[in-house]
């Protein structure tokens, strides 16, 4: 399933990527085309539906993304963080309840 969502992923990436470069910045794009009176489409119906596309395939693949976490498998989820672990163990210390010498004990003024 965690493979079957990945493929879906990459596929809606491509599509979008494939409908933003339609796109033109500045309003023209695949509607500058569809410069003719007589089109099923008009101009102004043609950016709404690339729009509506941009949205759903953006939303699909964020809902892709949040599912493939759920269906992750456990070898990748819990392979745990690639940064070696600090040691657990308490590596024994000198004795810190130690005093100054006199000579080092800061004078009293």
């Amino acid at each position: 399933m965690f493979a079957v969502l990945i493929v879906l992923t990459l596929i809606a990436a491509v599509l979008l990527i494939g409908v933003v470069l339609i796109q033109k910045s500045k309003g023209g794009g695949l509607s500058s085309s569809f410069a003719g009176s007589n089109q099923i489409m008009g101009v102004r119906r043609t950016n709404n539906f690339i729009e509506k596309v941009t949205w759903i395939l953006a939303g699909a693949i964020c809902l892709l993304a949040v599912l493939s976490t759920f269906f992750m498998p456990d070898a990748i989820s819990r392979s745990g963080s690639r940064v070696n672990a600090p040691a657990t163990e308490q590596v024994e210390g000198g004795n810190y309840d130690t005093q100054l010498p006199a000579a080092e004990a800061p004078a009293a003024e």
